[in-house]
């Protein structure tokens, strides 16, 4: 966000920043509810979109059934659930209906405190297109989902890898720009990071995203071991895809996500090292240290135990967790060269 500025009384610009940081919060819980409905299967067992109606689940007998019914012709049922009873499609019909009432709800959260900052006039200039873009990219994300969604619903009883990427990437591109934003408000403008903390952040996203495509492909359910995939650490099937290798193939998958984390685990830790003995940053330069760890060592444990569904979910949420204290460890880097 470009011209910056500050609202007349701090107090403004910290309930401003601390909005924005408790939607970012949500937005963290929103990808750990996605990852746990996607773990638990329930994806696809919303087969409508009702943005609006839609908030609310089947209330009556009735209407389980019409539900039921429209599931019941999907390619997930047909081909995987065939003879699943009423009972268990409820079990899996909660976590995509939590998972899109927590969508709306982000809506909200957002949108009703930012008309209340507008019309207090207390959302400086420069923060006004930004804000407006993040509730635009919010209703994208939306779509997206949708669009992800309707992908598993024609022939093949998967979503699309790609488009689960996509929607994953979103969701980290407003989970960040939030961070980013409320640590501007509370702390004091910063300039974007470059060079070695650029480039870990990028290995950090990365790793995130081809995280995605292992999900997409449920690659995680192949070599269970660690670190060589078989006997070797290049898997027997690698390169198989030809040029869509990387996203097409799930022992690829597996591969560059493994690698690519250990990568960014030597990014983040390189990091650390250069902060430690700054007093300002050295808090949370040393968590941001010790969730890299913690995170490489669940995903280690999550493959090794072949993906359940808690071990899953744990380890999305400390991918997001460690995205957080990255953001916030070099927005203060950056504040302390620009001298703000």
């Amino acid at each position: 966000m470009s011209t910056l500025s500050y609202p007349d009384r701090p107090e403004q610009a910290k309930a401003l920043a601390y909005w924005l940081l408790i939607m970012a919060g949500a937005v963290a819980l929103m990808v750990i509810i996605g990852g746990i409905t996607r773990l638990t299967g329930s994806g696809l067992s919303m087969v409508e979109w009702r943005p609006l109606i839609g908030a609310l689940p089947p209330l009556s007998e009735a209407e389980w059934q019409r539900v039921f019914a429209l599931y019941q012709q999907s390619p997930e049922y047909q081909q995987v659930n065939y003879g699943m009873g009423l009972a268990a499609f409820k079990q899996i019909f909660f976590w995509e209906w939590f998972h899109r009432l927590w969508g709306r709800f982000l809506g909200l959260l957002f949108i009703l405190p930012l008309v209340w900052f507008w019309w207090r006039g207390q959302i400086p200039s420069g923060y006004k297109p930004g804000l407006v873009g993040l509730a635009l990219l919010g209703g994208l994300q939306g779509v997206i989902g949708w669009w992800m969604v309707v992908s598993g619903l024609a022939d093949e009883p998967a979503v699309s890898q790609y488009r689960l990427a996509t929607h994953l990437s979103m969701a980290l591109l407003i989970y960040g720009l939030l961070i980013w934003a409320g640590l501007n408000l509370r702390d004091g403008p910063s300039r974007l990071p470059t060079g070695h903390g650029a480039g870990t952040l990028g290995l950090v996203v990365l790793t995130i995203l081809a995280g995605a495509f292992v999900a997409g492909m449920d690659a995680g359910l192949l070599y269970n071991e660690y670190p060589l995939m078989g006997d070797r650490l290049l898997p027997v099937e690698y390169g198989e895809a030809g040029l869509a290798d990387p996203f097409e193939n799930p022992a690829s998958a597996q591969f560059h996500h493994r690698w690519i984390a250990v990568l960014a685990a030597l990014a983040v830790l390189t990091l650390w090292w250069r902060l430690r003995r700054n007093r300002q940053l050295a808090r949370r330069a040393g968590m941001m240290a010790a969730m890299v760890l913690v995170q490489f060592g669940l995903g280690i444990v999550t493959l090794l135990n072949g993906v359940p569904v808690w071990l899953g979910a744990a380890h999305q949420a400390g991918a997001v967790i460690l995205l957080g204290l990255v953001l916030a460890c070099l927005h203060a880097s950056a504040r302390q060269k620009t001298g703000a």
